[in-house]
């Protein structure tokens, strides 16, 4: 891993697929063109239970090197974009940690291991996460309406990229403690 930032993209339950958002993030050349851009040189990308087939194409901007269980894009200029996979991670807190950035489904628990963590979120759905999830997706638009997350779709990911991403505050323990001392008169404020 270089000097640059990581991006972790994960499902939290390594058992459902998150195929169409790691197809999209590991074969799409102007993806990875743009998280270069925005300063990403390694990829840490939980695939699940689903096969993972990186098809980036060398042409004259840019090499492709694969070993293992990584490929490395690398970009005229002799700079590098490391993307490496796994199906499951043991230490899955350490690798929020360890992100500058994560992108996540809509599902509860990814949402809030990201969040206690403050990093920046991005949740992506899916167009069949959106008719079988509905809760899940209405939770991700309110998170995105209070600011703790940003929300799209797979095919406007360039726009979740680019959106500015801000800091989850974490709550107040003394806010319902506050409210009902000023309901009872306690506070004047």
């Amino acid at each position: 891993m270089g000097n640059g930032k990581k991006l972790f993209v994960t499902k939290i339950k390594e058992t459902t697929r998150f195929e169409k958002i790691v197809k999209r993030i590991t074969t799409d050349v102007s993806i990875l063109k743009l998280l270069f851009k925005l300063g990403f040189d390694f990829l840490q990308i939980q695939i699940g239970t689903g096969l993972l087939q990186v098809s980036i194409s060398a042409d004259s901007k840019h090499a492709i090197c694969k070993k293992n269980n990584s490929t490395t894009v690398k970009f005229r200029g002799g700079l590098n974009l490391t993307l490496k996979y796994n199906h499951s991670f043991e230490e899955f807190d350490e690798e929020i940690k360890k992100a500058d950035l994560v992108i996540s489904d809509a599902d509860l628990g990814s949402c809030v291991a990201v969040l206690k963590r403050n990093k920046p979120l991005l949740v992506v759905i899916t167009q069949d996460m959106m008719d079988t999830r509905k809760l899940q997706n209405e939770l991700a638009e309110q998170l995105q309406k209070n600011g703790h997350l940003n929300y799209c779709t797979v095919d406007n990911l360039e726009e979740g990229l680019t959106t500015a991403f801000k800091a989850y505050s974490k709550a107040d323990k003394n806010l319902f403690a506050k409210y009902l001392g000023k309901c009872l008169g306690f506070f004047n404020k």
